[in-house]
């Protein structure tokens, strides 16, 4: 008696479930615990969680996911944008955020496409977010977006603003969610001279500054302990304590000593050398003859200073560099770097997940890492190996004779 045993069909169901849970693995980010740096910060979290009372507000950041809309190659639609829409939606359901944060250059070359392309860009970004199209969002204006100083125009600027919730004309917001305050600025017009942009972010930070004054006065008047303080903003600034301001938002990061140190990344190693040279090449297409694009990653001291003495900010999260840093400033104000999230950027994309507590007052930050594009291609091209193969083999068929 001669039986054909089925093993071909069985492996190739085996190879096709392996693809399918690999596929699933992948798209599915780890997350660890950075920890503060800050001691007096560290004792303070352990007394806030332990009080299980707290509002909680949970948040996904996220970075330079340089879509290119229309001008979408095959290889980023179906493969890395792809795969970047499937760990949205397994962070989503796993995570649970209760809001997202975009933290610019949404598109690869926002600010020298027109506007029928911006809008095919726009469709894409709405695609890959998934079901965060459903929570409250936020997203921050890079220079991928609205251009270097030679390409920044306001007109411009204002279009791809209002495509974007809580932006006003300059690209700037402010907003409040669970008790937690955020600051949102145009970095990009901040690293450029004179214009009018930048002069409108600065009205901006100002207009926010009062408010904090204004809150800190309606504050110390309720317990009775509010003196009669001079108009000057010299006095007003003195009012909102460092580090009790709101959470400031930026594309690029602010300057820090030039030894400034990073956990989990340098801000001085920038994007991939290819990247480095493109963005160049893209500068110079524009008309841009000043410092090489790696020159200006921070934003400028004078700029920094006074955002620190307007703002105070509680946490600054920035981008821009493509790589994760956790670093502190002199004043003890914490800034976190938020890494790309796409292999266009990066072979080890990842993002970053924070927590408030206590109206903002504590903050926990996790970094989360995705699969290395490098990793996925070579088990990929394994298992198209092993399909390979046994479409060879099939054609010799192989008998097992029970007797």
């Amino acid at each position: 008696m001669v039986l054909l045993f089925p093993w071909k069909p069985l492996l190739s169901l085996l190879l096709f479930l392996s693809l399918f849970f690999y596929e699933h693995w992948i798209s599915i980010p780890s997350c660890n615990i950075v920890p503060n740096t800050d001691l007096n910060q560290q004792e303070h979290d352990v007394v806030e969680e332990e009080n299980d009372n707290d509002e909680v507000l949970k948040v996904m950041l996220v970075a330079n996911l340089l879509l290119l809309g229309s001008d979408t190659s095959f290889f980023n639609l179906y493969f890395r944008d792809y795969y970047m829409s499937k760990v949205f939606k397994k962070s989503f359901y796993s995570l649970k955020p209760d809001m997202l944060l975009v933290m610019g250059d949404v598109s690869a070359r926002g600010s020298t496409l027109t506007r029928g392309k911006w809008v095919s860009v726009l469709h894409q970004f709405h695609g890959m977010i998934g079901p965060f199209i459903e929570l409250p969002f936020h997203v921050v204006l890079g220079d991928m977006d609205v251009g270097g100083c030679s390409g920044l125009d306001s007109n411009s600027v204002y279009w791809i603003a209002r495509s974007f919730p809580g932006l006003d004309s300059s690209g700037c917001g402010a907003f409040d969610i669970d008790n937690v305050s955020f600051v949102s600025l145009n970095a990009a017009a901040l690293l450029c001279g004179n214009n009018k942009l930048r002069f409108s972010v600065e009205k901006a930070v100002e207009m926010e500054r009062i408010g904090s004054w204004m809150d800190s006065e309606k504050e110390m008047s309720d317990y009775g302990e509010f003196t009669k303080m001079s108009d000057s903003f010299g006095r007003r600034k003195d009012l909102v304590t460092s580090g009790l301001g709101p959470v400031l938002l930026l594309h690029f990061p602010l300057h820090r000593a030039e030894n400034g140190g990073c956990k989990e990344g340098n801000i001085v190693s920038k994007a991939p050398m290819p990247l480095r040279q493109g963005l160049n090449a893209l500068e110079s297409s524009r008309g841009y003859t000043g410092a090489p694009y790696e020159l200006w990653h921070t934003i400028p001291p004078n700029a920094t200073q006074y955002i620190f003495q307007a703002l105070k900010p509680r946490i600054v999260f920035s981008a821009h560099t493509h790589e994760f840093c956790d670093h502190t400033h002199s004043d003890g104000t914490r800034e976190i770097t938020v890494p790309a999230m796409t292999w266009k950027a990066r072979d080890d994309p990842g993002f970053v997940f924070a927590t408030f507590r206590s109206g903002g007052n504590t903050v926990s930050v996790s970094y989360c890492s995705l699969a290395r594009e490098s990793h996925v291609l070579i088990a990929y091209t394994l298992i198209l190996f092993l399909l390979i193969t046994l479409g060879l083999v099939a054609n010799k068929p192989y008998n097992m004779c029970l007797r």
